[in-house]
């Protein structure tokens, strides 16, 4: 994709959403990995409906450790794999307490070698907690970088990967929020809505989506 392309794309972005935020609840870095980890493979509203729970008793590595995995169970069980997560969750605190002084490391090798913690969820937290400029490929980022032709690729890290060749530095460190929350709310999988989308006129995907036709169907008479 041209780099005039590229810039205009998030330059749209950026007009459009100057500040974009990410949708998980949270009140501290260690909080914001534990959320991003009870994420995975579930939405991040249905994550915010069960964190307040548990956040509002372990908020920080040594309250969750002395939680224990049967209480954390029971405080994410509406969590889809809830059980494993539990597990991960309390394990990750444990190495937080005993090798990182109870902190979140600021290192992306440190945090993968926590349990439950992948190239994504380290990105993530690197990004928010930090303001590093990292690129976190989950589905719907994947979805739209392959569409647009902004860097295409077979798998997240060449998405990645690409991504971090081709956009302009200035937009760096809110680039993969506006990519998930445009695949999450205008180019969806099924049905993109390319006729409100604010970059269609750069984007490589074809045919676009067209609006939906308002329903001819006339009003059904009300009888007195």
């Amino acid at each position: 994709m041209p780099r005039a392309d590229v810039d205009a794309i998030f330059g749209a972005f950026a007009a459009a959403m100057p500040e974009p935020k990410g949708e998980l609840d949270y009140v501290n870095p260690f909080t914001l990995l534990v959320a991003v980890v009870l994420s995975a493979q579930a939405t991040d509203a249905g994550v915010n409906k069960a964190t307040p729970a548990l956040f509002s008793v372990a908020d920080t590595p040594e309250k969750m450790v002395a939680l224990g995995v049967d209480e954390i169970e029971q405080r994410i069980k509406t969590i889809g794999l809830f059980r494993t997560k539990a597990k991960n969750v309390f394990a990750l605190s444990e190495r937080l307490v005993a090798d990182f002084d109870s902190q979140v490391p600021r290192d992306r090798a440190a945090l993968e070698s926590l349990p439950g913690v992948g190239r994504k969820t380290a990105n993530v937290v690197l990004n928010i907690a930090f303001g590093e400029k990292t690129i976190a490929v989950d589905t719907h980022l994947f979805r739209v970088s392959n569409r647009t032709g902004l860097a295409p690729g077979k798998t997240p890290l060449a998405v990645e990967e690409g991504l971090l060749k081709v956009v302009p530095d200035a937009y760096l460190l809110h680039a993969h929020h506006w990519l998930i929350l445009h695949g999450r709310y205008v180019c969806k999988a099924r049905t993109p809505e390319c006729w409100r989308c604010v970059i269609s006129e750069w984007c490589r995907f074809t045919p676009k989506t067209p609006e939906p036709k308002a329903s001819k169907r006339k009003p059904a008479v009300q009888t007195p």
